[in-house]
């Protein structure tokens, strides 16, 4: 994901502020940890999560509350038509367990 420059309080303001509703959905998604990780020189966000199911994962778009969120975070970071994240998956190369 990428955040606009000079956004970065806002963008954990907003974080510091989630409602609790979305909170809610993400963790009847099967979510437990969520951390997201900002590369201050580019600007690129770097989200990591531990789910249970990653098939409720999908379900997340469709969902009313995931889309307001979404609509209103649009202003501050690279977005898709349907206002979600722009997101490259990335090849895990390595896992100490």
């Amino acid at each position: 994901m990428h955040l606009y420059r000079g956004y970065e309080d806002e963008y954990k303001k907003r974080h510091d502020e989630i409602p609790d509703e979305l909170i809610s959905l993400l963790k009847s998604a099967g979510i437990s940890e969520y951390y997201i990780f900002l590369d201050d020189k580019s600007g690129d966000l770097f989200g990591v999560m531990n789910a249970e199911d990653e098939g409720n994962l999908k379900e997340l778009s469709s969902n009313p509350v995931m889309k307001k969120w979404w609509n209103f975070m649009k202003d501050i970071m690279d977005t898709n038509e349907d206002n979600s994240p722009v997101s490259v998956p990335l090849t895990e190369v390595f896992h100490l367990k």
